[in-house]
């Protein structure tokens, strides 16, 4: 029987299964472990994992690798790989749904053409 609470039970399990990179697991499980609370997108309204955030479409891959590089060199603490992995999906998504909503939005067209005339009428 094995306590799931002790992050030292876990350093040891993995120790003690004869794996070249137990650091490597230590962190990988404390990724999968650590959940956060969504509220955009497709994981709206769920708890997910700060891993599966981080391999989701909404973190592109060059962001991935940096994160994971500064969290396993002890430069980022989990608190804040999950604060800036949750900027991202949130930052992301807004992204996405203001490229699929109108581009024609009320005051948009009035901008264009009131900025036009002002440097023809000096000219």
């Amino acid at each position: 029987i094995r306590a799931k609470s002790s992050d030292k039970d876990t350093v040891t399990v993995a120790g003690e299964g004869g794996d070249d990179t137990p650091k490597e697991e230590q962190w990988e499980a404390a990724l999968k472990a650590t959940v956060v609370d969504v509220e955009v997108g497709e994981f709206r309204g769920h708890r997910v994992s700060v891993w599966d955030l981080l391999h989701s479409r909404y973190v592109p891959e060059e962001n991935r690798k940096e994160l994971l590089e500064l969290y396993q060199a002890g430069e980022l603490t989990l608190e804040q790989v999950k604060t800036v992995v949750s900027t991202i999906v949130a930052k992301t998504e807004a992204a996405e749904a203001e490229q699929t909503s109108p581009v024609s939005g009320p005051g948009a067209e009035p901008r264009g053409t009131e900025a036009e005339p002002g440097p023809l009428q000096e000219d």
